[in-house]
């Protein structure tokens, strides 16, 4: 790295007697780069940024931070690197991506064989009672274009349980021994919004699991604990912190039965280096929802006591020794005082899942070509019925917990908007800023409607480069030319974010993110929708201030502005001063959450 941190003495210290009567001293002085505060719509630069116990403190002249210099101050030379603040997690799962460090990494698999070898070289490495799981292969990358089948997951174990997932988290296939494990036989009937795959028969098992079928498996996993539980929370934030994020998401607590328990051994252990904004998995949402708000509600009391520090050490022990609710742990002390936060974690709100993947997407009109094992009129399909998403906005609506709903498809979002319309129409319009996670493809007239109803989209832009080329070929030309229509957004002054989704996409990089919502170009190298290409400010600026305001959190973080959170990422360059196709390329330097660093280039 070749950022220069030196003392006062070294780099300024004519200016000693000038600042020694400030009592109000930096921490940290930043100067000698592009500093990119993110606040307006055009590009704005400081020529210094100061810290002071966690806080931006100064961002200005360089001339008017020298009040704020005193003898410990220690003066960074960015040495023509560029500061901007930390990036924010639009979806993403980094619990699940935690786990899947531990897993079989099946990401770039070319065939079932290979497959298959990498599962018994797991199965070597994990204990004998353990389940044997992959993750992260294409259907569409592998020489067979299919899902293994149960016969090929038997030849590594019939016995043992084995599942594998592929890369969009939405289909996967199991051996003979998850099947026992789960009940599951001929007999056992699809579930709504999901399917097994069968024999010739029509009836026995193939395999291969879709949607609903899938999830139900994930969430009878034996759970991680003990060192596995904290590894899975460690690497996950160490891996986030290392692309820029100082925010993480982890939206779907529950598709695991561990999930909670990961997140609780975290919490309870202060493992985690990243804020972790939740999203539960909507069957579990009443438990979750209740336990936090319960713990919330006993950190304000207790911080109203004497010794109010000494009484929350007190209390999260109370509360994890004796308690068997869900997250019934109290608040750390933070610089911003957000009493939402617990040890890092905080619920903020409720995933729904109202559709698939590309494949899979629900629309109103039928695919231009339909996926190999589909026929006839094919539109995709719901995963909820609209009772169901009617009652969760009948209760939520009016509260601080966001429905954030995941959609591909414009009838998916056509479900969101009734739902949210109808919710308007019973209790007014409020500041709840709905989630439309992927919103891969919106008409015109709905999202004219999502706009007046305040829904906040989150772009999964990175999907363009690895499947825009298949989904070109499954949804048609004028589908996918309108897909995550970012300018269209921006001309209406609607805010939007990216995401990653990982581990749906293989790494949390945000600079990819913005790569490919600049060119929006596939592995072909054809271009998906030009017309909606973002410059590249714009694009960060969905991963930074767009990030914070969907979550709640633009009080204090997204932007650099003195009293925020000094939540920092260091760029090797300045994405607005190079070629706009080498975007992502650029590398992460330092991550600094709260003032310290927390992932540096070349440290272990």
């Amino acid at each position: 790295m070749t950022m220069k941190k030196t003392s006062l003495a070294a780099a300024l210290g004519t200016l000693m007697a000038a600042t020694s009567a400030f009592a109000q001293h930096a921490d940290t002085l930043f100067v000698g780069g592009d500093i990119l505060t993110m606040r307006d719509a055009k590009p704005e630069y400081a020529e210094a940024l100061a810290v002071k116990d966690g806080k931006i403190a100064y961002v200005g002249k360089a001339s008017g931070s020298l009040r704020l210099l005193g003898p410990a101050t220690q003066v960074v030379n960015l040495s023509g690197k560029t500061l901007l603040p930390g990036f924010i997690d639009g979806h993403g799962h980094m619990i699940y991506f935690g786990k899947n460090l531990i897993d079989a990494d099946l990401v770039n698999v070319k065939d079932i064989p290979e497959l298959l070898a990498q599962l018994r070289k797991q199965a070597e490495r994990m204990g004998p009672n353990d389940w044997i799981v992959g993750f992260g292969y294409a259907i569409h990358r592998l020489k067979e274009n299919r899902h293994p089948t149960i016969e090929e997951l038997d030849s590594v174990s019939a016995d043992r349980p084995i599942l594998v997932v592929d890369g969009s988290g939405h289909n996967g296939a199991g051996n003979s021994g998850v099947f026992k494990a789960m009940k599951f036989d001929a007999n056992t009937p699809d579930p709504e919004g999901g399917s097994f795959a069968r024999k010739a028969d029509g009836k026995s098992l193939a395999g291969p699991l879709e949607e609903v079928a899938l999830f139900a498996v994930r969430e009878a996993r034996p759970p991680f604990t003990g060192k596995l539980a904290d590894d899975a929370a460690i690497g996950g934030a160490r891996v986030w912190a290392s692309f820029g994020h100082t925010t993480a998401l982890e939206c779907g607590v529950g598709l695991g039965n561990d999930d909670v328990d990961i997140i609780r051994n975290a919490m309870d252990k202060n493992l985690l280096s990243v804020d972790l904004y939740l999203c539960a998995k909507d069957t579990l949402a009443d438990d979750v929802i209740a336990a936090a708000q319960k713990a919330a509600k006993e950190y304000r009391a207790a911080a109203e006591m004497p010794e109010a520090a000494d009484r929350q050490q007190s209390l999260v022990k109370q509360a994890v020794n004796s308690s068997t609710d869900t997250m019934k742990l109290l608040l750390a002390a933070r610089p911003d005082l957000d009493k939402r936060y617990i040890n890092r974690v905080r619920l903020g709100g409720i995933k729904f899942w109202l559709d698939g993947s590309v494949p899979t997407a629900w629309f109103t009109q039928p695919y231009t070509t339909n996926p190999p094992d589909k026929s006839g009129s094919y539109s995709g399909f719901r995963q909820i019925p609209d009772a169901a998403l009617n009652a969760t906005f009948d209760k939520y609506w009016t509260t601080d917990i966001q429905i954030n709903m995941h959609m591909n498809g414009d009838a998916a979002a056509e479900q969101a908007l009734k739902a949210i319309e109808l919710a308007v129409g019973k209790y007014g319009m409020r500041d709840h800023r709905p989630v439309f996670i992927h919103n891969t493809y919106m008409r015109p007239s709905q999202i004219r409607r999502a706009k007046k109803i305040g829904a906040v989209p989150t772009y999964t832009v990175g999907s363009i480069g690895p499947i825009g080329d298949l989904t070109y070929k499954l949804w048609g030309h004028d589908r996918t030319s309108f897909a995550m229509p970012g300018m269209t957004l921006t001309r209406l002054g609607m805010r939007f974010s990216l995401n990653h989704d990982a581990p749906v996409l293989p790494t949390p990089s945000v600079m990819a993110l913005v790569d490919a919502a600049v060119n929006r170009t596939t592995s072909t190298g054809r271009t998906i929708g030009p017309k909606e290409r973002l410059s590249p400010y714009l694009a960060l600026r969905a991963v930074t201030a767009h990030a914070a305001f969907q979550i709640k959190e633009e009080k204090t973080k997204g932007t650099l502005e003195v009293g925020k959170l000094a939540d920092l990422v260091v760029l090797e360059q300045n994405p607005l001063k190079i070629d706009p196709r080498t975007i992502k390329d650029v590398k992460v330097l330092e991550t600094i959450k709260e003032g310290k660093t927390i992932f540096q280039r070349g440290q272990p």
